[in-house]
């Protein structure tokens, strides 16, 4: 891994607010930043539309007009303490690009603004930041617009007890990075993990197998106390506060995004968790479901991957 951090600027996408989160990664974590300009529009054009010369004039003006914007983008975020590369890439699909970048240099952080998802787009799974999502194995910063408090809260959100992670390792690297940010920023660290009850379920299995009754409350008793103590035990390896931790019943996408706007959360701390090709397509992962209701940040961090 290089110190570098991989910052995607896209000029529709809030680009200083990025860039200037990106500086602040970079300079908490002792990194290089290298700002990348993502704009396709010289591909879109096609080697047809290039071939008179005032084709190549209008063409040459819009490269200009690319290298201005990343260069002042540059320039405001410009620093005697940080070492600052612009570039441009002009390739598509971007998410590819992107992707193949990441691999040629392989960053701390790729680190991208994402801007609100309709519906549509939500269901394609084409756009960018769900290819990003699914396809990058760099840890993914995605960036929400607004100013994060001093200190700033960040939530881990956890699952012990995940089934495609039996050993947890997942986590174990979202703690520690949460633990590492909060050192370097001075910030304060919440885990939250939630479980979903058998209440809403038990009530149809027991009229589907009347007369015989299943004893949901003492199931739900015993799911919760299991989660729990494997909740505590991953906070006590990592000397994480009983008060910093939090247990709660319901479904991710729906308390997770409400628990960041009680607390006021700058970011959360998501895992990836490696999948085979065909669930990969069919079953979208609950960053993809969260991720245009959280109000703040999301890091996501993979399998293969620590970030200190």
């Amino acid at each position: 891994m290089s110190d570098t951090v991989l910052a995607i600027i896209e000029p529709d996408t809030f680009p200083h607010e990025v860039a200037r989160r990106a500086v602040w990664i970079a300079t908490r974590y002792g990194c290089d930043l290298e700002l990348l300009l993502c704009d396709p529009m010289l591909t879109l054009l096609g080697n047809s539309f290039i071939a008179s010369t005032e084709a190549k004039k209008f063409v040459d003006s819009i490269k200009d007009a690319q290298k201005q914007i990343i260069g002042d983008i540059a320039a405001s975020v410009a620093s005697n303490d940080l070492r600052i590369e612009a570039n441009i890439l002009y390739e598509r699909p971007i998410s590819d690009a992107i992707i193949a970048k990441a691999l040629d240099n392989d960053p701390k952080f790729v680190v991208k603004g994402t801007p609100y998802h309709r519906p549509a787009e939500r269901a394609t799974f084409t756009y960018t930041d769900w290819r990003l999502i699914r396809k990058l194995d760099t840890s993914t910063w995605l960036v929400k617009p607004g100013e994060w408090k001093e200190p700033p809260i960040i939530v881990g959100a956890v699952d012990p007890t995940h089934r495609h992670d039996p050993k947890a390792a997942i986590d174990q690297k979202i703690v520690g990075a949460g633990k590492a940010l909060a050192e370097k920023c001075d910030g304060h660290l919440l885990l939250l993990h939630t479980y979903q009850r058998l209440v809403e379920i038990g009530s149809l299995a027991t009229e589907a197998l009347n007369p015989i009754k299943i004893p949901i409350d003492d199931l739900d008793k015993k799911i919760r106390t299991t989660h729990q103590r494997q909740l505590d035990a991953l906070a006590l390896d990592y000397a994480i506060p009983s008060d910093d931790v939090y247990q709660l019943p319901g479904r991710t996408p729906e308390i997770l995004p409400a628990f960041a706007r009680t607390h006021d959360a700058d970011v959360v701390i998501m895992g990836a968790v490696a999948r085979t090709s065909l669930k990969r397509r069919i079953v979208g992962s609950t960053a993809e479901q969260v991720l245009d209701h959280l109000p703040c940040d999301v890091l996501l961090v993979r399998n293969g991957q620590a970030v200190k």
